[in-house]
């Protein structure tokens, strides 16, 4: 996101809309296909817009206003997203093409035709309808990849089994985030800087849900894409 913001200010754009909150109150991230029920669908959606000022929003503010690009959410407008969290589960994994399909309800509501050649007005069916990408999977698969084998060749299983003793907060589990962290201490020295970041985990004590954050860990993930633009 910071280089995509770099990308936007360089082309003379000073204001970007930028889409925060929808995944967390419409249930867009693949997780939520997995939830044993709608009532706990409806207690992750809650605890996630909770979130938002540690991880999306943030995210979203430091990479923008880093060049100078202002970013707008028109999705957490306060209306707005008292309707998504009271809205039912149901309605935001309803089937399509035989497979419950994340955020349905946004989708839904941008399915427009024309009436006459029946085409899309607002976005293309492919696009439309698409699986959900993380971001670090919707740039392309490569990118995520390659940062685990560079992890794997920097990181050892013995130097992982001693994370504990290392990092006895936020402890690393896998050698991509024992890698993150390391380059964290080295530009964060001060003592304590490690209790002013949390961590992004999915709702793991759910069936099919994989600890790491990309979307492929998600047993709801369909290998179909390459490259989502």
């Amino acid at each position: 996101m910071y280089l995509l913001a770099l990308k936007v200010k360089a082309m003379g754009i000073k204001m970007v809309f930028s889409g925060e909150g929808s995944d967390e109150f419409f249930g867009g991230y693949l997780y939520f296909l997995q939830a044993p029920n709608d009532i706990e669908h409806t207690k992750e959606c809650i605890r996630r817009v909770g979130q938002l000022s540690l991880f999306d929003c943030l995210r979203a503010n430091k990479s923008t206003m880093a060049w100078g690009l202002e970013a707008r959410p028109p999705f957490l407008d306060t209306e707005l997203v008292r309707l998504g969290l009271e809205m039912p589960a149901s309605l935001k994994k309803l089937k399509r093409d035989g497979r419950p399909v994340e955020k349905w309800i946004l989708r839904a509501a941008f399915d427009v035709r024309n009436p006459e050649t029946q085409e899309p007005v607002y976005l293309p069916d492919d696009l439309l309808w698409r699986q959900k990408e993380q971001f670090s999977d919707g740039v392309g698969y490569g990118w995520i990849d390659r940062l685990k084998a560079e992890a794997d060749t920097q990181v050892s299983d013995y130097i992982l089994s001693l994370a504990s003793e290392r990092f006895p907060v936020n402890t690393p589990q896998t050698k991509e985030e024992y890698r993150y962290r390391v380059i964290f201490d080295e530009l964060f020295p001060n003592r304590g800087a490690e209790y002013t970041v949390q961590k992004w985990v999915p709702k793991t004590d759910w069936s099919g849900v994989g600890y790491d954050p990309s979307g492929r860990a998600q047993l709801a993930h369909r290998a179909t894409h390459n490259v989502v633009v």
